[in-house]
């Protein structure tokens, strides 16, 4: 890592010089400005990655444009501001690699579309730019290997001339304004077209164009679109990844014609799919993440013959019944998703699940007792079994399952496969990285519901057994879950006092024992947690103080609301009432003061004027 400046003036005697590559030198300030100086060097490659390069780099060119023979050329992830360079796609230019992403640039692309015979990379992605796709693209950028125009506000339809790029590998246009139909022809001519990216767009018709045959694609992402219809019931190639999330697909699953053997990630969450969940699936035998969650699947899971390879699979959000399959007992899979049908039975099958990291069963039907099975999943961060009619008490085990985060070199989010394209310029190489995101898992804590990917799998960890039949006592030993970051108990019958054991939770940040039947009191050993920000114990029948210290003393009357014996004991508070507020025990009403003013004032002057008045009251002065 270079810190300091860097002022190109410097360079000025190096005649020879070809490449300068300053890239990942975030504390580094690049100056290029030359003041009238035309350098005596040409460049091939010039990286200026991930600097503090000089913002004027773009919109005061006045070196770039004396490097006739650049051939590399990679300005990314320094929030250049300005317009689009069209100065960049001159018929002298002799770029092969243009790498613009992640910047500030704005303007048209209207400008720039010139004849490019050289150009085999363009990347202007998370940028501002606007315009249309040319219609003739194919003439313009014939060689063209990358085109990555994603995370712009480029709208329009998609031109069927890209199909004519016969040597184009991966085309991004996600997350841009585009709309109308994608032409078939990128599904069934582009002969060397692997990655094709449409998310986040306005597109249409029918799904792949009509298509079923994609013998030449490897990942096909049309997520967030308005695709519409049927999947063809007779799909085949070498696809690995089909993302087909929220759009407005119908109809029945029928997988049982499909030729994908490759198949590793499916996705089509969020659509209007129904029927059955068919045996066909199980011929897909490369699967390792599957999505079916949010459509209107019904019956059950089908078993197969052979176990599948799968990582991740979410059914959620569906009308699925029985008794969860061996559809997924597999000694593969990290996370997994029921939740939200009407699935039924006991949890004796999540034994079996010897990997798993992510189990969540929320709303369903699952019954019986917790099994002390279920503590010899080593691997568990997250599991929520709540909104069932689980009953019988809480296995102490639990307390011995480590729910330390996840080891990322083992036990990472899953993935199907990353692909990495590299060119060779002049002996260096040069790389564009392609991969599948899951879209994650929802988790509810600190009274939200929370979606964790990626970024958040390998440093969340929670228990949510709320919502169901559970009673006894605490077991002392979940005091020893010292990693977990939310645990909910609520709405059950549990009884007893609060285990001190969880004074032990030092990374604590949400605690609902709310809506059950404890007693006792609070322990004050539950102050020592610095990391907590939600508690609560409300609706039961806990007695004694208010905590009041550490973070306990920042927290809401409503969190303690219900127990009638629990008071503040630092004032003359008194016990909480029904609706949160603390009551009084002293006779502070202020009539009742009045009252009993006036009454000793009355007595006091009938007393006097007896005294000083009456005769008999005269006598009984003179005797004392």
């Amino acid at each position: 890592m270079i810190r300091g400046k860097f002022n190109f003036f410097w360079l000025r005697n190096c005649t020879k010089l070809k490449v300068i590559d300053l890239s990942k030198n975030t504390d580094l300030v690049v100056q290029v400005k030359l003041h009238g100086w035309v350098p005596k060097f040409q460049l091939k490659k010039l990286i200026l990655s991930w600097c503090n390069l000089d913002k004027s780099v773009v919109t005061e060119a006045d070196f770039l444009p004396t490097q006739h023979h650049l051939q590399l050329l990679d300005l990314s992830n320094n929030n250049l501001p300005g317009s689009m360079p069209s100065w960049l796609f001159t018929n002298e230019a002799a770029l092969l690699y243009l790498d613009l992403s992640n910047n500030s640039l704005v303007g048209s692309l209207d400008l720039i579309w010139q004849h490019q015979n050289n150009l085999q990379l363009v990347n202007i992605s998370l940028n501002h730019i606007e315009g249309q796709l040319p219609a003739n693209i194919s003439w313009i950028f014939p060689n063209l290997t990358i085109l990555d125009v994603s995370r712009n506000a480029i709208f329009g339809t998609i031109p069927p001339s890209l199909c004519n790029i016969g040597g184009i590998q991966l085309i991004d246009l996600s997350n841009n304004k585009f709309t109308g139909e994608v032409p078939s022809c990128l599904f069934t001519d582009s002969y060397a077209l692997t990655i094709l990216k449409l998310s986040n767009n306005s597109l249409g018709g029918k799904i792949f164009g009509g298509a079923s045959n994609l013998s030449q694609l490897w990942a096909i992402f049309l997520d967030n679109n308005k695709f519409e219809g049927t999947l063809p019931g007779n799909l085949s190639g070498n696809v690995l990844i089909m993302d087909l999330h929220d759009n407005e697909m119908s109809g029945e699953l029928d997988t049982s014609l499909w030729n994908l053997p490759s198949l590793e990630a499916l996705s089509l969450a969020s659509n209007g799919l129904t029927g059955d969940i068919r045996p066909g699936i199980c011929k897909l035998t490369s699967l390792m993440l599957l999505d079916l969650s949010a459509n209107y699947f019904s019956g059950h899971i089908p078993n197969c013959s052979a176990m599948l390879p799968l990582r991740f699979l979410s059914v959620s959000g569906n009308s699925l019944s029985g008794i969860p399959s061996s559809f997924f007992r597999s000694s593969y899979i990290i996370a997994l998703d029921l939740c939200q049908n009407q699935f039924t039975g006991n949890l004796e099958w999540a034994q079996s699940l010897s990997q798993i990291s992510v189990l969540l069963l929320s709303r369903n039907k699952f019954e019986g007792q917790i099994s002390s099975n279920l503590c010899h999943l080593q691997h568990l961060s997250i599991i929520d079994i709540s909104h069932n009619i689980l009953s019988g008490s809480i296995p102490p085990c639990i307390g011995g399952i480590p729910f330390k985060y996840p080891d990322a070199s083992v036990f990472g989010w899953p993935k199907a496969s990353t692909y990495l394209f590299e060119w060779l310029v002049d002996g260096i190489y040069f790389s564009y990285q392609s991969y599948y995101d899951l879209q994650g898992f929802t988790f509810t804590t600190k009274g939200n519901r929370y979606t964790y990917g990626r970024n958040f799998f390998m440093s969340m960890s929670g228990i949510d057994l709320s919502a169901n039949m559970l009673s006894g006592e605490i077991p002392q030993e979940i005091g020893n879950l010292n990693l977990i970051k939310s645990l909910n108990l609520s709405n059950n019958f549990i009884t007893g006092p609060i285990p001190t054991t969880f004074a032990n939770m030092s990374e604590i940040e949400s605690l609902d024992l709310s809506v059950n039947r404890l007693n006792g009191s609070i322990p004050w050993e539950l102050t020592r947690l610095s990391t907590i920000a939600v508690f609560s114990v409300a609706y039961n029948n806990l007695s004694g103080c208010l905590p009041d210290s550490g973070q306990f003393g920042s927290f809401d009357r409503d969190c303690y609301r219900g127990n009638d014996n629990l008071r503040s004991c630092t004032s003359s508070s008194g016990p909480v009432a029904p609706d949160g507020t603390v009551g009084r025990t002293d006779d502070s009403d202020p009539i009742l003061y009045v009252v009993t003013a006036a009454s000793f004032v009355l007595a006091f002057w009938a007393t006097v004027t007896f005294v000083f008045c009456h005769s008999f009251g005269q006598r009984v002065l003179l005797k004392l």
